[in-house]
């Protein structure tokens, strides 16, 4: 099941990725992806946090916001005009989510694709390690723990509930 898992995940992720008009899959487009995959545990931890998709996506739109007025720019002095990608176009695997894979813990043993060690608690591990970066600043904007979260995670993985 964790394969089909991860597949759906990643594949609503590079979804996520278009409809924001972004060239590559980031660690917030799967984020976004996890929260919205119902029924897995991931899903829940961020769930019994208050984080879903709308609540990640608003966490996203205010760090965006943050980042910008930090650089003197507000965005309500703006109207922008909304994403506008090539719908064709399949966005690439991009550097934040390669990095939340080499953080992600591994669950099999060596020799196996790195697909069958992950299911979707791994992967939200990777991304909350991150220190810095878009998830770690909406995620603290939003008012969330993210080591927390991340201890939540662990214990699933340990057997423990969170």
């Amino acid at each position: 099941m964790a394969r089909n898992e991860v597949a759906a995940i990643l594949y609503r992720a590079r979804e996520e990725a278009k409809a924001a008009g972004s060239p590559g899959v980031e660690a917030e487009h799967v984020l976004l992806a996890i929260a919205a995959h119902k029924g897995t545990e991931a899903q829940r931890i961020l769930a019994n946090v208050g984080l879903d998709h709308a609540a990640i996506l608003a966490a996203l739109d205010r760090e965006f916001e943050e980042s910008l007025a930090g650089a003197g720019v507000s965005l309500s002095a703006f109207s922008l005009p909304s994403a506008s990608g090539r719908p064709d176009r399949v966005p690439r695997w991009g550097t934040s989510f390669k990095l939340a894979l080499q953080r992600a813990p591994k669950g099999s043993p060596a020799g196996r694709s790195w697909n069958s060690r992950l299911d979707s608690t791994r992967l939200l591990l990777g991304i909350l390690r991150a220190r810095i970066g878009t998830v770690a600043r909406a995620l603290s904007l939003a008012g969330v723990d993210r080591a927390a979260l991340a201890a939540r995670a662990e214990q699933a993985l340990g057997g423990g509930r969170p």
